[in-house]
Protein backbone atom coordinates (compact mmCIF):
# COMPACT_ATOMS: atom_id res chain seq x y z
CA UNK A 1 0.00 0.00 0.00
CA UNK A 2 1.28 3.86 -0.82
CA UNK A 3 1.23 5.12 2.56
CA UNK A 4 1.54 8.70 0.61
CA UNK A 5 -1.35 7.91 -0.76
CA UNK A 6 -3.42 7.58 2.27
CA UNK A 7 -1.87 10.51 4.41
CA UNK A 8 -2.91 12.45 1.37
CA UNK A 9 -5.99 11.00 0.31
CA UNK A 10 -9.42 12.99 0.79
CA UNK A 11 -10.85 16.51 1.20
CA UNK A 12 -8.97 19.23 3.48
CA UNK A 13 -11.55 18.60 6.22
CA UNK A 14 -10.96 14.83 6.25
CA UNK A 15 -7.37 14.92 6.12
CA UNK A 16 -8.11 17.68 9.06
CA UNK A 17 -9.97 15.17 11.14
CA UNK A 18 -7.53 12.36 10.43
CA UNK A 19 -4.96 14.38 11.54
CA UNK A 20 -7.13 15.15 15.02
CA UNK A 21 -7.66 11.29 14.98
CA UNK A 22 -3.51 10.74 14.83
CA UNK A 23 -2.68 13.46 17.26
CA UNK A 24 -5.80 12.52 19.77
CA UNK A 25 -4.26 8.95 19.87
CA UNK A 26 -0.39 10.35 20.29
CA UNK A 27 0.53 9.16 16.90
CA UNK A 28 2.26 12.75 16.43
CA UNK A 29 4.59 11.62 13.37
CA UNK A 30 1.61 10.47 11.40
CA UNK A 31 -0.44 13.52 12.58
CA UNK A 32 2.72 15.92 11.28
CA UNK A 33 2.53 14.11 8.04
CA UNK A 34 -0.92 14.27 7.27
CA UNK A 35 -0.74 18.39 8.27
CA UNK A 36 1.93 19.05 6.45
CA UNK A 37 0.40 18.26 2.69
CA UNK A 38 -2.40 20.15 4.62
CA UNK A 39 -0.79 23.03 5.55
CA UNK A 40 0.79 23.39 2.32
CA UNK A 41 -3.01 23.57 0.58
CA UNK A 42 -4.43 25.94 2.90
CA UNK A 43 -1.18 27.83 3.83
CA UNK A 44 -3.35 31.08 5.47
CA UNK A 45 -5.02 28.89 8.27
CA UNK A 46 -3.15 29.07 11.42
CA UNK A 47 -5.45 25.89 12.93
CA UNK A 48 -3.70 23.45 10.96
CA UNK A 49 -0.12 25.12 11.24
CA UNK A 50 -0.15 25.34 14.96
CA UNK A 51 -1.98 21.21 15.32
CA UNK A 52 1.42 20.20 12.93
CA UNK A 53 3.54 22.54 15.50
CA UNK A 54 2.36 20.74 18.49
CA UNK A 55 3.02 17.35 16.20
CA UNK A 56 6.27 18.19 15.70
CA UNK A 57 6.87 19.59 19.25
CA UNK A 58 5.78 15.93 20.57
CA UNK A 59 7.65 14.02 18.25
CA UNK A 60 11.21 16.20 19.24
CA UNK A 61 11.18 17.51 15.78
CA UNK A 62 11.99 20.95 17.43
CA UNK A 63 13.77 22.84 14.53
CA UNK A 64 10.16 21.91 12.45
CA UNK A 65 7.83 23.29 15.02
CA UNK A 66 10.05 26.34 15.91
CA UNK A 67 9.72 27.04 11.87
CA UNK A 68 6.07 26.44 12.05
CA UNK A 69 5.55 28.78 14.98
CA UNK A 70 7.66 31.63 13.63
CA UNK A 71 5.26 31.69 10.62
CA UNK A 72 2.54 31.80 13.02
CA UNK A 73 4.04 34.81 15.15
CA UNK A 74 5.37 36.80 12.13
CA UNK A 75 1.56 36.49 10.88
CA UNK A 76 0.18 37.13 14.10
CA UNK A 77 2.15 38.33 17.08
CA UNK A 78 -0.38 38.49 19.29
CA UNK A 79 -1.48 34.85 18.66
CA UNK A 80 -1.12 33.85 22.43
CA UNK A 81 -0.25 30.04 22.63
CA UNK A 82 1.49 29.98 19.41
CA UNK A 83 4.42 32.44 21.41
CA UNK A 84 4.03 30.57 24.51
CA UNK A 85 4.57 27.25 22.60
CA UNK A 86 7.75 28.91 20.45
CA UNK A 87 9.43 29.67 23.89
CA UNK A 88 8.61 26.37 25.13
CA UNK A 89 10.41 24.59 21.98
CA UNK A 90 13.33 27.18 22.32
CA UNK A 91 13.55 26.03 25.82
CA UNK A 92 14.06 22.78 24.57
CA UNK A 93 16.81 23.37 22.31
CA UNK A 94 18.97 25.20 24.79
CA UNK A 95 17.87 28.80 23.33
CA UNK A 96 16.87 29.85 26.96
CA UNK A 97 17.71 33.73 26.11
CA UNK A 98 15.49 34.17 23.19
CA UNK A 99 12.96 31.53 24.36
CA UNK A 100 12.66 34.22 27.79
CA UNK A 101 11.78 37.13 25.28
CA UNK A 102 8.75 35.21 23.86
CA UNK A 103 7.56 33.88 26.87
CA UNK A 104 7.47 37.43 28.28
CA UNK A 105 5.62 38.43 25.48
CA UNK A 106 3.08 35.31 26.10
CA UNK A 107 2.55 36.32 29.94
CA UNK A 108 1.61 39.71 28.25
CA UNK A 109 -0.46 39.11 26.17
CA UNK A 110 -2.14 36.44 28.63
CA UNK A 111 -2.12 39.54 31.53
CA UNK A 112 0.25 37.59 33.58
CA UNK A 113 2.37 41.31 34.42
CA UNK A 114 3.88 40.09 37.95
CA UNK A 115 6.83 38.39 36.94
CA UNK A 116 10.12 40.09 37.14
CA UNK A 117 12.20 37.15 36.87
CA UNK A 118 11.83 36.37 33.29
CA UNK A 119 10.33 33.38 33.80
CA UNK A 120 7.40 32.57 33.22
CA UNK A 121 4.17 30.95 35.46
CA UNK A 122 1.67 29.97 32.38
CA UNK A 123 0.42 26.45 32.17
CA UNK A 124 1.57 25.05 28.52
CA UNK A 125 -0.59 21.45 27.50
CA UNK A 126 0.94 21.37 24.12
CA UNK A 127 -1.60 17.91 24.12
Amino acid sequence: MDTTYYYDHGTPAERWERAGLFFDAKDYTAAARVLSGLVEEVQEQTGPRLLLARSYYHSAQLRRAEAELRVIVERDPVEHYARLMLGRTLERQGLSEEANSHLRIAAALAGDFDDDSGGVDLEFDPS
